[in-house]
């Protein structure tokens, strides 16, 4: 009752005085909204839609596309994203236990691996992968080819990632759950394998999707590994067919193919979240 009474006092002042906070509020919504038309009003206005329409909407070329941006290049990045995504997580997954354990050396070397391949840029670790990795085992190929190398790479890039948001899944899990199944004779790998882990994955599971939908992206980054017209991804294969056809349709097509899978994900992610909220409640 209190609290109401004084909310009620600070919404009031004395006449003669200025406006309370509500009207305030209300006023400077007001004021954001006016801002916002204005600058929708003035980009549609100055904006030179002919030309934007010449270089980016040509009916005729993005005809052309299909169904090679869908098969082969929406095919080979959804292929690139999910075995990256795939090796990211089971070398996550073990990272995350490494930085867990009582074991000093694990400690240390899940720490050192997480703090470089998160500083360094995503490209990095794709040119490492496709020069480095060749000149340090001559005569050795990895295994898939192209579509290996690209699974190791973004596998690289995710696992450090990856790793602490298992780990903090893991540290989320309530105690008490160790301390119950070890009570029920489960070793400390067992409870951990199929009490801990499972609880932890239920946890994160918002920012592995999250973690998808940027590796779905990285995946643009297989240019530098050097591809052939049927391991293209949808930026490379709009990349070149804007360069043929001196057009860049094909890029803002690609982009669309993008955002044909990104969205979706996104909303999902957003359905997760919601959900976990509303379990925690």
């Amino acid at each position: 009752m209190t609290d109401t009474t004084d909310t009620a006092r600070a919404d009031v002042q004395p006449r003669g005085k200025g406006l309370t906070r509500t009207q305030k509020r209300r006023v400077s919504r007001g004021v954001q909204y006016v801002v916002f038309v204005a600058a929708v009003i003035a980009f549609a206005v100055t904006a030179d839609w002919g030309r934007l329409q010449n270089q980016f909407a040509q009916v005729d070329i993005a005809r052309q596309m299909f169904p090679d941006v869908i098969t082969p290049a929406l095919k080979n990045t959804v292929l690139y994203t999910l075995s990256g995504f795939v090796v990211g997580l089971v070398l996550g997954m073990l990272l995350a236990l490494m930085r867990l354990s009582s074991v000093g050396p694990y400690r240390w070397v899940a720490g050192i691996y997480i703090e470089i391949f998160r500083g360094l840029p995503a490209l990095l670790i794709f040119i490492f992968v496709g020069v480095a990795v060749p000149l340090a085992f001559p005569g050795t190929e990895i295994v898939g080819g192209t579509y290996g190398k690209v699974a190791l790479a973004l596998g690289l890039v995710s696992a450090a990632y990856m790793a602490e948001t298992i780990r903090a899944g893991i540290q989320a899990v309530p105690k008490g759950q160790m301390e119950a199944a070890r009570s029920l004779g489960f070793s400390p790998t067992r409870a951990m394998i199929s009490i801990i882990v499972p609880q932890a994955f239920r946890i994160i599971l918002p920012p592995l999707t999250n973690e998808l939908v940027l590796l779905f992206k990285d995946s643009s980054l297989v240019l530098f590994l050097g591809v052939t017209l049927e391991e293209r991804e949808l930026s490379k294969f709009g990349r070149d067919l804007a360069s043929t056809t001196a057009n860049s349709t094909p890029i803002l097509v690609a982009g669309l193919c993008y955002l044909l899978v990104t969205i979706p994900l996104g909303f999902v992610v957003r359905r997760m979240e919601a959900k976990a909220q509303g379990a925690a409640k």
